[in-house]
């Protein structure tokens, strides 16, 4: 994990600085900060009740059905039935490089969580939400917590990337998500 230093004086009355050296000057204590998470949200309002948005999720075939085709991403064990504790194994492609990505789900009220057990970010967290607005209507909110490897480096020289390929794949998702749901003339033969 890679971490700031922050060194602050224990001096009467003096005030606390950040110190770029390699260690501690006399009289001062290290205090270590993770590096702070960065953070994405999509939400959309999908004409479908909140449980059959749900629904759609929670089946069998959704991840495949939410992958966009430009992401090299292939499901190499899949979590079955979504409950706590339920494993995805993911093959991403990273450029030329293809790295395992585990994910591990927890359910909640208002939808579920896959958190990183072991894959391409230093830390991530992603929370589906399904919230009814109306009886016939819900919101559709997707949360990451993300970090990149690398710290500083990473977000500086990755965050970009990241960003957009979050925002590209997420717009992706919610229009799958609402023709699937809302179909023609609110047609959802597709959607479980």
């Amino acid at each position: 994990m890679i971490f700031r230093d922050i060194y602050c004086s224990l001096q009467k009355g003096s005030d606390c600085s950040v110190i770029r050296k390699n260690r501690p000057l006399p009289n001062q204590i290290v205090v270590t900060l993770p590096m702070a998470h960065s953070t994405f949200e999509r939400s959309s309002l999908i004409n479908a009740p909140a449980s059959e948005v749900r629904a759609w999720h929670f089946c069998a075939g959704a991840f495949k059905k939410l992958s966009p085709p430009w992401e090299k991403a292939t499901v190499v064990e899949s979590p079955g039935e979504l409950k706590d504790g339920a494993r995805a194994v993911i093959e991403v492609r990273i450029g030329p490089i293809k790295q395992r990505w585990v994910a591990v789900h927890e359910i909640s009220d208002d939808g579920f969580i896959d958190r990183q057990e072991e894959g391409p970010f230093a830390f991530w967290e992603h929370h589906h939400r399904f919230l009814p607005t109306s009886d016939d209507t819900c919101r559709l909110v997707d949360s990451i917590r993300y970090r990149l490897p690398l710290g500083f480096l990473g977000k500086i020289f990755g965050g970009p990337l990241v960003r957009r390929k979050l925002n590209r794949m997420f717009a992706y998702r919610h229009e799958v998500t609402k023709q699937a749901l809302e179909g023609a003339n609110g047609n959802h033969e597709d959607a479980v």
